[in-house]
């Protein structure tokens, strides 16, 4: 135990504060809470100089757009056109051949920025560092707009980016991510569920004026 207690004692304290932020924020997106986007900002901003400081240098510029991103999060949240009956943003969902066009797309355009990462810069692990970048930079925006299928995204580039971590030597941040992968599920059948209230509550509510309309 002591053993233990000690290795935590060692972790740099700057991470160990992001990778923190970073479980608040994803526990808090999964429950559907606004707050977690506050909790991003502060997290990522720490990241952005951690990962330069160890050559990730597209997983640091990654951290910046995720900034940009809580801060239009936490507007798009807080001011959509379409709300619940709890007064919130609902969640929607995307055909699959939408999907399909989007992995094509960014799988093509992370080919691309990995093989210039791996040619030009000092990057390590270029094409799978450009491969989660690209993906994450993408997904963020699906978190945004509450769209269900953003979880499946996300397990697929916490899987990739704890491999990342490992290699690099970030054990917290990997714990992190072995974390997050776990959220996903927990994400996906959150939100899974809550996407069934909420579209049932809208068939009531065009339901009640027909009844209405017929009486």
């Amino acid at each position: 135990m002591q053993s233990i207690i000690n290795y935590f004692i060692g972790l740099p304290f700057w991470e160990l504060l992001a990778v923190g932020l970073s479980i608040a924020y994803v526990v808090l997106v999964a429950r559907n809470n606004s707050w977690c986007w506050p909790a991003a900002f502060i997290s990522t901003l720490i990241f952005t100089v951690i990962f330069y400081d160890v050559s990730l240098l597209m997983e640091s510029l990654l951290s910046v757009y995720y900034m940009a991103m809580a801060l239009y999060g936490w507007y798009r949240w807080q001011n959509s056109d379409v709300l619940t009956a709890n007064n919130q943003m609902p969640v929607c969902t995307w055909p699959i051949l939408k999907h399909i066009k989007l992995i094509t797309f960014l799988t093509i355009l992370s080919l691309l920025l990995g093989w210039y990462m791996d040619n030009y810069t000092h990057a390590d692990y270029a094409y799978l560092d450009t491969f989660t970048t690209v993906f994450a930079v993408s997904t963020t925006y699906l978190v945004t707009i509450k769209l269900l299928e953003n979880w499946l995204y996300w397990f697929v580039i916490n899987t990739v980016s704890v491999f990342l971590y490992l290699q690099k030597g970030l054990e917290p941040t990997a714990v992190l991510g072995s974390f997050n992968i776990l959220m996903c599920i927990i994400g996906f059948i959150n939100w899974s569920k809550l996407y069934k209230v909420e579209q049932a509550e809208t068939a009531s509510r065009v339901l009640k004026p027909e009844r209405a309309t017929t009486q």
